[in-house]
């Protein structure tokens, strides 16, 4: 039986470690619970010989929603339980073997980080994303971290002050996708990834990607994550939480 509190799937099979996020009740939001489950299975993974990749997948609708509001509602910048987030983005970053996100559905503002730090990021048809942070009064600072090396610049700048809700094509032309395919492709289109990546040798994938990711996360994480603490915790955040739990406009909505 699934423990009540277990908010992710881990299946290990033919040296593919899927770690599906399994909370559709809050559209798979990093929550205290999801951040520590993924960072767990992230680690075990990466220490599996038997693993040579890493899939990312969730189940419901949505891949997922970003930082669980509802944890940070009235919260105070030192005990959000977001801390863990730069962890985990750092650990997928890092990550020796490949991973893979599978995107079937929508991805806002930590949801797009998650993205941002895998090396294949297939999406369906059906997804949306939106680096959304401004809506609800916040600044999207740990994100900026993984979405500066990947997106087009000129693009991220402007998603990222419009909050806009974006399509797969966007995402691919801005580089946040890889591959945009057709809703019914994603599983097809994940298992050829795995098989191309699988045909490299282990040593050899980790030394390229660890040559290619030698630059690092644009911005000390230390930094960015005081920032965002400070904006989880300032007046419009906790207004533009309440906004969103509410859902009602902002007060600063025209």
């Amino acid at each position: 039986m699934t423990p009540p509190d277990r908010v992710l799937q881990v299946t290990v099979e033919r040296g593919v470690a899927r770690l599906t996020m399994d909370s559709p009740a809050n559209r798979n939001a990093l929550s205290r619970a999801m951040l520590a489950q993924l960072g767990a299975a992230v680690a075990d993974a990466v220490a599996d010989d038997a693993v040579r990749v890493l899939v990312l997948d969730h189940t419901g609708r949505v891949f997922c929603s970003g930082m669980d509001l509802s944890e940070a509602a009235g919260a105070g910048a030192g005990d959000q339980g977001v801390h863990a987030f730069p962890e985990l983005l750092t650990a997928l970053w890092s990550s020796p073997k490949p991973v893979i996100a599978a995107v079937r559905g929508p991805a806002r503002a930590g949801g797009i980080g998650l993205m941002a730090v895998c090396d294949v990021v297939v999406g369906g048809a059906s997804a949306t994303f939106a680096v959304s942070e401004v809506r609800v009064g916040l600044v999207p600072a740990v994100i900026s971290a993984v979405l500066a090396p990947r997106m087009a610049r000129h693009l991220l700048h402007r998603l990222a002050l419009t909050g806009e809700v974006f399509g797969p094509e966007l995402a691919a032309t801005a580089g946040l996708v890889d591959l945009a395919v057709a809703d019914d492709a994603v599983d097809a289109t994940v298992r050829a990834q795995v098989d191309a990546l699988a045909a490299g040798a282990p040593a050899a994938l980790a030394e390229t990607k660890r040559l290619l990711r030698s630059g690092g996360p644009r911005g000390s994480f230390d930094e960015l994550q005081e920032l965002s603490a400070r904006w989880f915790a300032s007046e419009e955040g906790q207004e533009g939480i309440a906004a969103f739990r509410e859902k009602r406009p902002a007060r600063w909505v025209p």
